[in-house]
């Protein structure tokens, strides 16, 4: 599915007439996003199902989907570098639709992922402090003495019957919810996206793979593809996971290169350093079998 076909960025001549004419004051270190993507010769973005956006830190592919974001108006919960001259930059964007935007498209960025797992982590140490003070009822339920006086002690009555029936950790369990530490943080991270993810929209991710092992970043690469072919998704993700480059049909854009172009995944710089090296290593491994 193809919702956004392409976006287009102000060229050089028509950043420096801003510059020129528009900015009044010149108080201003940068013009922050004028200039950058200009300068690393991207013009226009022509968009797939999945569209990578390719490039080391400092590359430009967050500004573009902070630029997408903002000039479709899709749902954002993390805060992020927006300047006092993004909106001028945005206006000066044009943009080409295939279809409507779902309203429930977002941009998901490593610190939405980083929030949900801290607030995972906040919700387990609530529960292991309510598990201490459950351990205390248990036995005091279990072995103190009581009797029923009125209707108001049903309830404790109920709770001891329930104690005295059941070991100390069914005990637990059955008045507490589960603690879902059980998982990882790579574990939390994916669950978040198989969560996050829902079918018919438009999804821009930025450097999804952060917080996940080579195997979760490969179990990301295959549910995205799923998304996209079965959910009626459409995705644009910035990365440099070779894991997710690797996604069949995906259209790679290298922001390392400039004028940007188009590539394979296996002809990018962050991917080629990766087969030089296990390729020097191969007769470790090859001793291993």
């Amino acid at each position: 599915m193809i919702y956004l076909e392409s976006i287009t960025f102000p060229d050089a001549d028509a950043e420096w007439d801003f510059r020129v004419y528009e900015v009044k004051r010149t108080c201003y270190n940068t013009l922050y996003p004028f200039f950058v993507l200009s300068e690393i010769g991207l013009s226009c973005v022509n968009f797939e199902p999945i569209t990578i956006l390719y490039g080391g830190n400092g590359s430009g592919k967050t500004t573009v989907l902070n630029i997408i974001a903002e000039k479709l108006g899709v749902k954002r919960s993390a805060p992020y570098n927006r300047s006092n001259f993004f909106e001028d930059y945005v206006k000066m964007c044009l943009v080409r639709v295939e279809e409507k935007i779902p309203q429930h498209s977002a941009i998901v960025t490593s610190d939405d992922v980083f929030d949900y797992m801290l607030g995972v982590r906040s919700l387990n140490e609530g529960i292991d402090r309510k598990k201490e003070l459950l351990f205390d009822d248990y036995l005091e339920a279990k072995y103190n003495g009581f009797r029923v006086r009125s209707l108001e002690d049903y309830g404790e009555l109920k709770k001891r019957n329930i104690a005295r029936s059941k070991t100390q950790s069914e005990f637990v369990r059955s008045q507490l919810m589960e603690n879902v530490r059980e998982q990882s943080n790579g574990e939390s991270a994916s669950f978040y996206f198989r969560q996050r993810i829902e079918a018919d929209a438009l999804y821009l991710l930025d450097e999804p793979e952060n917080s996940l092992s080579a195997a979760k970043q490969i179990e990301l690469a295959g549910y995205l593809e799923e998304s996209a072919r079965y959910m009626n998704c459409q995705l644009i993700v910035s990365t440099h996971s070779p894991f997710l480059l690797a996604m069949e049909s995906a259209k790679i854009y290298d922001l390392d290169e400039h004028p940007v172009d188009i590539k394979r995944w296996t002809q990018l710089e962050n991917v080629r350093i990766y087969h030089d090296f296990f390729l020097r290593h191969k007769e470790k491994f090859e001793k291993l079998r």
